[in-house]
């Protein structure tokens, strides 16, 4: 029988990281050779807002350039994966099983928390993706429930991502030093989480706001470490971490990726 895929969760980092050279480029760049080809692939990105889980169903959904001020060679990037409408489908229908509401959104296209890291990973771009919504206002709890209600889609050859930061604040970057080290309270931050996930104390991590280290200066919006809350739950009820990657970029956000087996 073949092996499930893992979850994973993968800090993105700036737009950049879709062409320039840099340690967590070249992770992604050696990444999928780790598993099978998924059959496909779904995304929850920081860059894709909702209040209530969402999914994209667009059968050609479009490459989305929604960052500003980088040069014009990110702009003319393309990331021409297909969608896959009948999965969209099933995927609301799994949040509805699960007592969730659920929709699919049948224009969304992939925003580049989605399409910077996969244009890295599988730059071929054949294989179907669907972005997936995180709610900014929503909490640990709520993005691990929508994640545990995709599990299923692992047994099915899907590979489920949660695409943010793992440190993520852009009023204290260094633009000066893009490898510069990251400030003490960024990697204590960091370390606590890095701990509570090998420990698999999920209860810990739920109330990371008030329990972990410098937490709001680490982010002060949470939508991108949400994420790592749904490839935590869509690993299923009990999972082997993995951290496979561990760098930064400009001192304040931290480029770590999991692996939730």
């Amino acid at each position: 029988m073949t092996a499930l895929l893992p979850t994973l969760f993968l800090s993105h980092g700036a737009p950049m990281l879709a062409i320039e050279d840099s340690p967590a480029g070249r992770f992604l760049d050696d990444l999928a050779a780790r598993w099978p080809r998924p059959h496909a692939i779904v995304v929850a990105s920081a860059h894709y807002p909702a209040a209530v889980p969402a999914v994209g169903g667009a059968p050609k959904p479009a490459t989305v350039h929604d960052f500003t001020g980088f040069p014009a060679p990110l702009y003319a990037l393309d990331y021409p994966a297909p969608g896959d409408p009948a999965l969209a489908g099933r995927i609301a229908g799994l949040w509805r099983a699960a007592g969730l509401p659920g929709r699919v959104d049948p224009l969304r296209g992939l925003d580049h928390g989605v399409w910077v890291p996969l244009r890295r990973m599988y730059p071929a771009a054949e294989i179907p993706v669907l972005p997936l919504a995180v709610d900014p206002r929503g909490d640990a709890a709520w993005h691990l429930r929508i994640g545990r209600a995709l599990a299923p889609l692992r047994d099915e050859g899907v590979l489920l991502i949660g695409s943010g930061g793992f440190v993520h604040n852009l009023g204290e970057l260094d633009w000066r030093r893009p490898d510069g080290p990251a400030p003490p309270w960024a990697r204590q931050f960091a370390d606590w989480m890095h701990a509570r996930l090998l420990a698999g104390d999920t209860d810990a991590l739920l109330d990371w706001c008030a329990r972990a280290p410098h937490a709001r200066r680490a982010h002060p919006t949470v939508e991108h470490l949400m994420p790592l809350f749904f490839a935590l739950g869509a690993s299923g009820d009990t999972a082997r971490v993995e951290r496979l990657h561990h760098s930064g970029q400009f001192g304040s956000l931290a480029m770590d990726a999991y692996a939730f087996h």
